[in-house]
């Protein structure tokens, strides 16, 4: 949850700094967190991280507790406006350049530093003003809101469920080339006709085919069941 401070400067933000308020907002859906649990995300160091933490914390973004680290409400704000840009890109060179959707994570990745918001907002325009990114995420507003997500994992729902697919979890490029391959992508209909005894495989019944996948994969496939 975000906790109040007093605004800061946006110029003051750096796009690096912006980075780590993002994925501490992505982290923190599970409560605050942790330095290392943030080194290893990040692929950095503790001591990296720890820099990063002295910057962001007189700035009123963060704020370190016993429990972990928690973004201010400013921190959060600055966080969702990482995002939409993050999700923007995502979206746009998807859509207007074609790359595959297990490329794009790390092209963003690579383009946030160097987009600033007008070129990112146009961006936007030229992809079609769009609402999710390719993995199915919601961008959020300028204003830095987001819809409220009913979805669950499709590990978690019993055989017999249909629904459709609204989210990929996952940035593993070989994850999602395979789950692209097989048609479990955001906005496919489903319906599970079996799961296998002792947390084993589930199988899947698509519009064309069936598919088989593990129960690993199947926890990064969030979906809302039918009513």
């Amino acid at each position: 949850m975000a906790l109040n401070a007093p605004e800061c400067p946006a110029g003051s933000i750096s796009p690096g700094m912006r980075a780590y308020l993002a994925e501490i907002y992505r982290m923190g859906e599970a409560g605050p967190v942790r330095a290392s649990a943030l080194a290893r995300r990040l692929d950095v160091t503790v001591p990296a991280v720890v820099r990063m933490l002295n910057r962001l914390e007189p700035l009123g973004l963060i704020r370190r507790t016993r429990h972990g680290i928690v973004l201010t409400r400013e921190g959060e704000r600055e966080a969702l406006r990482g995002i939409r840009q993050h999700r923007i890109l995502e979206a746009f060179l998807t859509r207007v350049l074609g790359v595959g959707w297990e490329e794009v994570h790390a092209l963003a990745d690579r383009l946030d530093p160097v987009v600033d918001e007008v070129l990112c907002e146009r961006m936007y325009e030229v992809a079609g003003r769009p609402t999710h990114c390719p993995h199915g995420d919601p961008i959020p507003t300028p204003d830095g809101r987001l819809p409220p997500l009913f979805d669950v994992r499709l590990s978690e729902v019993p055989v017999g469920t249909r629904g459709r697919i609204t989210r990929v979890k996952t940035e593993d490029p070989e994850q999602l080339r395979y789950l692209g391959s097989l048609g479990l992508v955001p906005g496919a209909a489903f319906e599970l006709i079996a799961r296998a005894p002792f947390n084993g495989p589930l199988r899947l019944r698509l519009a064309p085919h069936d598919v088989i996948i593990g129960p690993e994969l199947a926890q990064h496939i969030r979906v809302v069941p039918e009513t």
